[in-house]
């Protein structure tokens, strides 16, 4: 991992490169948001950029993008970095992966969970090797997650009277196993291609993650954190929700609100036949076809869906920072928690 920065930020900061601190960019008092420079997330997390309105120009060889149109600097860093620099103040905001900020062991408000680059930490072995985990104790594990993988084992040996071997690469961990480096690897699976083809099979899951959004507990914009929190938040309702429109009897309008209750409560429009009346709601995408079939089973017409480029519900602010993130209009069923 890259070394971070001296600790201190003055009233006009200097960030360096994540790579070559001694070329750097002249950012003001801009709030820092570091965002993968590379990798599975790089172009998703360019699209949420976009989407949340925030323009700037990206040098070419540079790490460092001021906005335009905010006092907001981009930090292009290794995602394994991010948690680190924002966990420690270096950076205001950030989006990571929850396996990379559990490994770095830092304090960070996990704020929003962004649906993308979702993936499970696991012990794998060769493919009809190990059937439990505990099996594992005592030899050698080779992963890019020593202290998530230490913790896991930490159990066994306890119990077990062993000491597992835990050795560090920082890629192709998979490869590990073939080379006579170790017995069992713990590794992220998001399809389970690349473990397939080395021949080997999940053993057991240390745990799920999911990319965040991340920020530092002291950070000081919380006006700007807030902000763009609010302004993710609005994309990824927008991309999981769309608005139905149908006219339905109002003596059947009970039933139709049942099927369609929306966010706060839909919107009931009188029409110009007096027995009838119009009605729009919010609905989950996935569920739309579903909603057909029940809308139209109990008398509804003119059955209509619209996208949503982008939306802003109330949410308590405050509650997220504490990891009680308002639950609306996602599929969690518990708020993100914070490390």
């Amino acid at each position: 991992c890259a070394q971070p920065p001296p600790s201190n930020r003055s009233a006009t900061q200097t960030v360096g490169l994540a790579s070559v601190w001694n070329m750097s960019i002249s950012v003001g008092d801009n709030m820092l948001f570091a965002v993968p420079k590379k990798g599975r997330l790089y172009s998703r997390v360019l699209s949420i950029l976009d989407a949340v309105g925030l323009v700037y120009r990206r040098a070419n060889r540079l790490d460092i993008a001021n906005c335009s149109n905010m006092p907001i600097s981009l930090v292009f860093l290794p995602a394994k970095d991010i948690a680190y620099y924002v966990g420690e103040g270096q950076v205001d905001l950030g989006i990571t992966g929850e396996d990379i900020i559990a490994e770095a062991d830092v304090k960070v408000n996990s704020l929003l969970k962004l649906g993308i680059g979702k993936c499970r930490l696991c012990v794998q072995g060769p493919k009809g090797k190990f059937k439990k985990a505990d099996e594992l104790a005592g030899k050698r594990i080779v992963t890019s997650f020593p202290r998530l993988a230490k913790n896991f084992f930490s159990k066994f040996d306890k119990k077990l009277g062993t000491t597992t071997s835990i050795k560090y690469v920082s890629g192709s961990v998979e490869a590990a196993i073939g080379l006579g480096l170790a017995d069992g690897i713990v590794d992220l699976v998001e399809t389970g291609t690349t473990m397939e083809a080395a021949g080997l099979e999940v053993v057991e899951d240390v745990m799920k993650s999911e990319t965040v959004l991340i920020s530092n507990p002291k950070n000081k914009h919380p006006e700007l954190v807030s902000s763009i929190y609010k302004r993710i938040q609005g994309f990824i309702v927008a991309k999981n929700q769309c608005m139905i429109s149908y006219n339905i009897p109002k003596k059947k309008l009970k039933n139709a609100l049942d099927i369609t209750p929306g966010h706060e409560s839909p919107t009931v429009t009188d029409l110009s036949d007096p027995a009838w009346c119009a009605v729009s709601a919010l609905i989950k995408r996935k569920n739309a076809q579903n909603i057909f079939d029940s809308l139209e089973a109990v008398g509804a017409k003119s059955i209509l869906t619209f996208a949503i480029d982008n939306c802003r519900f109330p949410c308590d602010f405050q509650r997220s920072l504490s990891g009680h993130l308002n639950g609306v209009l996602t599929d969690s069923k518990s708020p993100p928690k914070t490390p």
